[in-house]
């Protein structure tokens, strides 16, 4: 099992306890390019619950995600072992998709490279 990056952790740390998704992030897992900001856990399930509510082919898996009410993270205040992108998209070639934006969980074990901040890229 690969090392976890500390420094990695300790941004999503900083992320769960701070009600705010303006930390935008960069990073490569798996090949694939992710750009955008991390949302708290609590924050990110909520939102994925909401969405799929509003499906009616969809609707029965909110319940996965709902966070039910508790406090903080839902694994009760352990090491962040995910990345929660909210607003981000995978970057192919100069594209970003989807074009408004995404709801993804990367693991952070999986991570292999990142950096600080949204990357641009060209729809033209």
């Amino acid at each position: 099992m690969p090392n976890t990056d500390e420094l990695l952790v300790a941004i999503s740390a900083m992320v769960e306890s701070e009600p705010s998704n303006q930390m935008s992030l960069t990073v490569v897992a798996g090949g694939a390019v992710i750009t955008g900001r991390l949302a708290p856990e609590a924050m990110w399930r909520e939102r994925v619950s909401e969405v799929l509510r509003s499906s009616d082919s969809l609707g029965p898996f909110a319940g996965v995600f709902a966070v039910d009410g508790r406090e903080d993270r839902p694994d009760g205040g352990a090491e962040p072992t995910h990345l929660h992108f909210h607003l981000a998209r995978i970057l192919q070639g100069s594209i970003g998709m989807p074009e408004t934006g995404g709801m993804y969980r990367v693991a952070i074990k999986d991570v292999s490279a990142w950096t600080v901040g949204d990357l641009s890229y060209s729809d033209q």
